[in-house]
């Protein structure tokens, strides 16, 4: 996308880059503007920030108040989930509405709603109630094949219906309305007939949907129905191996039928992944250090299990368990928020605010100046995140958390490489000096307090320390007897294969010999591996499927 530079003239020499030769590079940095934060209760004023966009998709679900001219769409969001009507057509195209279809399981007072039950819904009330729903959001508008046409860019279905764990689906079978067909199976038994049905039950619904609707060009997602469920205060207690492989610790609403990898009805039908990734504490309590840490983690865990699109769910202010709700997060958190996701894959953001929240609060709303300067900060390097580029993560946020160390992340491109660095551990005005590298370039850079840095250098000539990253194709995949691995040339330093289960164990383990090198499974039960291909350079690591 074009950035939209209308007030570049003007501010220029208030607001963006400062561009200061180095000893060895060129380091540009998106400095922060200066503006008042808002002081006036339910006010957002748009009109701090020139207009920019940004080349990924940030929803804006946020109040509006007296705005009518669509200013978020011309200040980093591409979308808004309350449209005014004097919006529609000129200001705001049926493209960049977004929907969020709350209550898709309740309000009928049905098994799924009273006690989070597959079992004994009435699907005929349930289809007629999505029915209504596509109608009125279409305007009773169909295309040729009958179907809704959907004024939507963006659709989430909000269900939240289904007991998350072993023990609360056990507590269940207990439940006099559950059928005595289910109820008289064993405890394993019941468990797994349950997950089954509720998953097909979530895919009745939206297979549903999408018979009913045109969705053609619209993004379906889920909210945080994601193979990994929002957490917290568990991320250092499994390793971030174990994260990454350990079936156990995912949600089983998506996975597939046998239990051995992600997938199943339910996954299939979604377009983008919706973590919540929400924040508990409020400084000073230590554990609200670990606030951008957790949030990345959201991410990188979940692309971890998935290739489909990342989208976050993010809020301003601190969740209802928490004992600062409603009250809004800290700045440097907004700002940071806004900007760190997408340099640990995030594909984009949705900007939620709880809407039965809003109408009865009188609050000052400078978090969301805060959020909007960080979309700000990013616009200016938007070209970074644009064509081929390279995420740079040296250090994975669960393990960030763990060692309470400094965030910082890169994207490189070309010869250029974009930092995003944060302290969230330092006291106010404490100095950090963090290095930061990228193959044969390195930096020493220096954060104040918790400041929200981003700079772009100019790395020169980089040679590759990894010459994996880059060259390795594995196939056919998914396998049966045999799994290839090309790896392009043969390594120059002692390099090997090693084949791990969803559990975290090694199941093969071969020395690479040859550019091309052979991996027997035949002998392997059908699921999900992880090959990685491992030297003293770095590692690779490539999601098998075996059936």
């Amino acid at each position: 996308m074009r950035l939209s530079f209308g007030f570049f003239t003007t501010y220029l020499l208030g607001f963006w880059l400062a561009i200061c030769p180095m000893t060895m590079a060129q380091q540009q940095c998106a400095d922060r503007l200066t503006f008042t934060p808002v002081s006036q209760p339910n006010q957002i004023e748009w009109n701090k920030f020139p207009d920019f966009t940004l080349p990924f998709p940030v929803i804006y679900g946020g109040p509006r108040f007296t705005d009518t001219q669509a200013s978020p769409l011309r200040h980093g969001f591409s979308h808004l989930t309350d449209v005014q009507p004097n919006e529609y057509g000129s200001l705001v195209k049926p493209t960049q509405r977004a929907v969020v279809y709350y209550g898709f399981a309740t309000g009928l007072n049905q098994p799924w709603e009273t006690i989070e039950s597959p079992w004994g819904n009435d699907l005929t009330v349930y289809r007629a109630k999505w029915d209504k729903f596509l109608s009125e959001l279409s305007g009773g508008q169909k295309n040729a094949n009958g179907q809704y046409v959907m004024p939507v860019g963006r659709f989430a279905l909000d269900i939240e219906r289904f007991l998350e764990t072993d023990t609360r689906i056990l507590r269940l079978k207990q439940d006099s309305r559950v059928p005595a067909t289910y109820r008289n199976l064993t405890d394993a038994d019941f468990i797994a007939a349950y997950k089954k049905a509720m998953r097909n039950l979530y895919a009745d619904g939206m297979r549903y949907v999408r018979q009913r609707a045109d969705l053609t060009g619209v993004s379906v997602s889920s909210y945080a129905d994601t193979p990994v469920l929002n957490t917290y205060l568990n991320v250092p207690t499994f390793t971030w191996e174990n994260w990454k492989t350990n079936l156990s610790l995912t949600n089983y609403m998506v996975q597939d039928s046998t239990g051995r990898s992600i997938g199943g009805p339910y996954y299939d039908q979604l377009d983008a992944l919706s973590p919540s990734s929400y924040f508990y504490y409020d400084y000073p309590n230590p554990l609200a250090q670990d606030y951008l840490a957790y949030l990345l983690f959201q991410v990188e865990v979940n692309r971890a299990w998935s290739n489909k699109p990342v989208v976050p769910w993010v809020w301003l202010r601190y969740h209802d368990s928490s004992s600062s709700y409603p009250n809004f997060i800290q700045p440097f958190m907004a700002e940071a928020t806004a900007i760190f996701p997408f340099f640990s894959g995030a594909a984009g953001l949705w900007l939620w605010e709880n809407p039965t929240l809003t109408p009865t609060r009188t609050d000052t709303y400078a978090a969301y100046e805060h959020f909007t300067h960080g979309l700000y900060r990013l616009s200016r390097f938007a070209d970074m995140f644009q064509g081929t580029y390279e995420l740079v993560i040296e250090t994975p946020a669960r393990d960030l958390m763990d060692k309470q160390l400094p965030v910082w992340r890169g994207v490189a491109k070309g010869n250029q490489i974009l930092i995003a660095a944060q302290n969230p551990y330092a006291a106010d005005a404490q100095k950090t000096t963090l290095t930061v590298r990228y193959k044969s370039w390195q930096r020493s850079i220096e954060l104040t307090g918790r400041e929200v840095y981003l700079c772009r250098f100019d790395m020169g000539t980089v040679t590759a320390n990894e010459p994996l990253l880059s060259i390795v194709s594995v196939f056919p995949n998914p396998a049966q007897t045999e799994l290839n691995v090309s790896l392009g040339k043969v390594p120059t330093v002692p390099t090997e294969l090693v084949l791990l289960n969803t559990t975290g164990q090694i199941v093969v383990k071969k020395i690479v010999k040859s550019v091309q090198e052979q991996v027997n499974v035949a002998h392997l039960p059908a699921g999900m591996y992880l090959l990685r291909i491992q030297n003293e350079t770095g590692s690779q690591t490539k999601k098998i499927s075996i059936k």
